[in-house]
């Protein structure tokens, strides 16, 4: 298969995980708790395949100081989009209460606010594709289970706040193919690029998403779940790193 293709299609299939996220959250009587523990889970996930699929991989390849500038200028990128977009009302776009619908938010915020959470877990995917080993499993199933947590909570919010399924499967069905556009992207950009440039891309992504951990997922988190949070993203933690090392 064509790698840019290929590419696409797995991160098609990683944002695919937002319908079936938003399925759940709209069709299913699923509880808050419940929610922010899925959310728990995705969060260990996520943290573990930055750790190992993207930090070392970085420095393996580009040395600590594309990996260092990555890292800090990702954290930096997404910490300034997120900002913007809770200027109008996205802030809360991961919380599964309505809470984005009382500050204003609307399916554009919240689209938006989706983007900046998942192009930089896209395109690490389509990088990642680069490797003549092929495409990381381990990254692309860290990304489709925490977006399952993703379109669950939003779903469910965005029901709590009147709009239609309809709205809401149009919503996670364009993310979805954005997603998969994003992966092809990596691929196709970065396919003759030095070694020093995709370890300061994987770094890049992987500071975004520790910094959207922190921000959107952690709150939730350990508002539905307490004591327990922190125990579940354990577990989350622990399935990813045994799972990358039986790869």
């Amino acid at each position: 298969m064509n790698g840019a293709l290929e590419a696409g299609l797995w991160g098609l299939v990683s944002g695919s995980a937002l319908l079936l996220g938003a399925g759940l959250g709209w069709f299913t009587r699923i509880s808050p708790r419940t929610i922010a523990a899925v959310m728990a889970f995705g969060a260990g996930v996520l943290i573990s395949a930055l750790s190992f699929d993207l930090m070392d991989e970085a420095w393996t390849h580009g040395g600590l100081g594309a990996t260092a500038a990555g890292f800090v200028i990702g954290a930096l990128l997404f910490t300034g989009a997120s900002a913007a977009v809770a200027l109008y009302g996205a802030r809360h776009r991961k919380r599964s209460d309505g809470r984005h619908a009382k500050d204003g938010g609307g399916a554009a915020a919240l689209a938006v606010g989706a983007l900046i959470d998942g192009i930089p877990e896209s395109l690490v995917i389509g990088v990642s594709l680069l490797d003549s080993s092929g495409v990381s499993l381990v990254a692309v199933i860290a990304v489709f289970m925490s977006n399952i947590p993703e379109g669950l909570a939003s779903a469910a919010g965005m029901k709590a706040a009147g709009k239609s399924f309809a709205q809401v499967a149009g919503l996670w069905g364009s993310i979805a193919m954005v997603s998969g556009i994003a992966a092809l992207t990596g691929y196709v950009a970065f396919a003759t690029a030095a070694p020093e440039t995709i370890a300061f891309v994987q770094a890049l992504a992987a500071g975004a998403i520790l910094a959207m951990i922190i921000d959107t997922m952690a709150p939730e988190a350990f508002e539905g779940t307490h004591d327990f949070a922190g125990l579940i993203a354990v577990a989350g933690f622990l399935s990813a790193f045994a799972l990358s090392k039986a790869a």
